[in-house]
């Protein structure tokens, strides 16, 4: 989230001296201004939230979400104007985390494993995975990162690089030294 510095209250007062000016600036926005704008822009975030997620209570959630966060930093928002701009790109950041989670959460879940020939198949499938849980927990944060996201959850190049906030060069990196350094812990002995 972008660092807001303060922004004046509405003075009653056009020409207030320069003192009033520091004071109304420390006062930040008023909860009437988050409150209207809150009134006159909520279904267009909602239908923000609903271009990223697939399903309306989590849209709703994410918009309450930064409207919530928005009025806890409202005395550190420096321009009115730039409110909704906020909330837009609080509503894309959460809706990022939220698909991030789940598709996190869908892709570590166990699955059953179907028609297992034998419990000894099953039990050293079982010790790989941990292996390479145990492995991945061992890599840089950035690395563990990018592979998760890259290869677990199938988001391209472009994708990781948009959700992580970093080039897409940087992402190649990651990746490549992520996965030597895979190598190097799974082929050691625990």
């Amino acid at each position: 989230m972008p660092v807001i510095a303060p922004w004046p209250a509405q003075s009653s007062t056009a020409s207030a001296p320069r003192e009033g000016a520091d004071d109304a600036m420390a006062a930040g926005t008023t909860v009437d201004h988050l409150t209207e704008t809150y009134s006159a822009h909520y279904r267009s975030l909602l239908g923000l939230a609903a271009l990223l997620l697939d399903d309306t209570a989590s849209c709703e959630d994410v918009v309450q979400e930064a409207f919530i966060r928005v009025h806890s930093a409202r005395s550190r928002v420096k321009d009115p104007e730039k409110t909704l701009a906020y909330l837009r790109q609080t509503v894309v950041n959460l809706s990022r985390s939220t698909l991030r989670r789940r598709i996190l959460g869908l892709k570590l879940l166990s699955k059953p494993m179907p028609d297992m020939a034998s419990a000894e198949e099953g039990a050293y499938e079982q010790l790989e995975r941990d292996e390479l849980k145990r492995a991945l927990r061992g890599l840089q944060r950035r690395q563990r990162e990018v592979l998760v996201l890259r290869y677990f959850a199938d988001m391209t190049e472009e994708q990781v690089a948009q959700t992580l906030g970093i080039s897409r060069g940087s992402v190649k990196a990651y990746g490549s030294r992520g996965i030597a350094a895979l190598r190097v812990a799974m082929e050691t002995p625990v």
